[in-house]
């Protein structure tokens, strides 16, 4: 993967650099790639394989065909670095008879809590992903995997003239994180503990939702990674991160980047700032800015925030207390306005004076009162619009999330809406 300061990847095509692959990568001599929504590794010893991950169902039989010539003995261990689909899906088309497998502290928790809700995640997900992955059609449930071996803090297996140490490091996506550590050839495989893209920001709290990751835990699970010494290190997408004074400086520049997001939310909330002001004045001191490709430092703010002060934001005042939502009184304000057509004039008026946020505002407000009216519809459509033109597509969640508004406003006023 190229330096995220030159190159500035693109998400997008990590999670989709699979679909062309012809062979594995050779990142080592033992070590193989195959690129999929998350990387799967093949590891050789003298005494048979590991694997650390499996990639995602869907393309199973593809990552399987990728990394069969290099397969030198029996599949001992299949590791996974964290309980999503897209690491563990492929585990039931890899097994064979004796391959344990190991997952990490609360992962049968975590994966049925995520399974449980599938309902609730499955359309979110969707929302944001479908267009991006290009599935052509639901995805394949997700196998139901039991881990032979849960690490509670850290185990080391030894296999043929290999060691592998496996260490929590909860929160980059998942509680059950962990890091596989190779301390004979200096090698760190880290999952996605530092998220799809290397030198980025954390995504504390994804749109599709899930459980909080703590930035404190976050921090914590960065420093065990920078005090191995890795010589190089494998992450869930791209190409290895190679040199062991890159890797050191880049988590250091990682870590200083993170904790000043978290003692600039702090400090803003001891100096009585809201949320929201703290969210529009975030801006990275000269030097320390690193990528936002998928979680951005100002959504950061609002996960830190929450996670400190809890949900009650005091200045939404007696209605944060109840489940009376402010769109109950949709209809009472597009009726004062002078109907939705009116609240979608100011919203159109608000949109030339280069406010797309406040006209999204008042566009909520007439929809929910007339989910059909189509000047405002015409707004919706034409303010997701010049937000997705000023971010310049460089965050793959952002974009993602205003595409699909566009989409649905478009789909809306195709029906003929009134």
């Amino acid at each position: 993967m190229s330096d995220t300061k030159d190159a500035r990847p693109k998400l997008a095509g990590l999670v989709r650099s699979g679909d062309e692959q012809a062979d594995a990568i050779a990142v080592t001599d033992f070590i193989f790639q195959a690129n999929d929504i998350s990387n799967a590794y093949l590891v050789t010893t003298s005494e048979g394989d590991v694997m650390v991950n499996t990639g995602f169902m869907d393309n199973a039989e593809r990552t399987k065909r990728l990394l069969a010539s290099h397969r030198t003995g029996p599949l001992a261990f299949i590791i996974l670095t964290q309980s999503h689909a897209d690491h563990y899906g492929a585990v039931p088309d890899f097994l064979e008879e004796g391959t344990q497998v190991i997952g990490g502290p609360g992962f049968n928790e975590a994966l049925a809590d995520m399974m449980r809700l599938q309902p609730f995640f499955g359309p979110r997900s969707g929302k944001l992903w479908g267009s991006t992955l290009k599935r052509g059609g639901t995805p394949k449930p997700p196998p139901d995997v039991k881990p032979d071996i849960l690490v509670d803090r850290k185990l080391t297996l030894e296999l043929g003239g290999r060691t592998f140490e496996i260490i929590s490091t909860p929160e980059g996506e998942t509680i059950d994180a962990l890091t596989v550590w190779m301390p004979k050839e200096k090698i760190a495989f880290t999952g996605n503990v530092f998220g799809p893209v290397w030198l980025s920001m954390p995504f504390l709290n994804t749109l599709r939702g899930d459980k909080p990751r703590l930035v404190r835990n976050y921090l914590k699970s960065l420093e065990t990674i920078r005090d191995l010494g890795a010589e190089i290190v494998i992450t869930g997408h791209g190409d290895a991160i190679v040199g062991k004074e890159r890797i050191k400086a880049d988590l250091d520049q990682l870590h200083a980047a993170v904790s000043y997001v978290r003692d600039y939310t702090l400090d803003g909330m001891k100096a009585g700032k809201d949320v929201h002001n703290l969210m529009r004045e975030f801006a990275w001191p000269e030097g320390l800015e690193i990528g936002e490709f998928h979680g951005k430092a100002s959504w950061a703010v609002k996960s830190i925030w929450r996670e400190y002060s809890g949900w009650l934001h005091y200045e939404d005042g007696t209605t944060a207390l109840y489940g009376v939502p402010r769109s109950s009184v949709d209809a009472d304000l597009a009726e004062l306005a002078g109907g939705a057509d009116k609240l979608a004039e100011r919203a159109k008026a608000r949109l030339n004076e280069g406010k797309p946020l406040e006209a999204i505002h008042l566009v909520d407000i007439a929809l929910g009162a007339d989910p059909d009216c189509r000047p405002a519809l015409d707004v919706k459509r034409d303010a997701n619009q010049a937000l997705l033109a000023a971010c310049g597509g460089k965050n793959l969640s952002e974009t993602m999330w205003l595409r699909s508004e566009i989409a649905a406003a478009e789909t809306k006023l195709g029906e003929g809406a009134c």
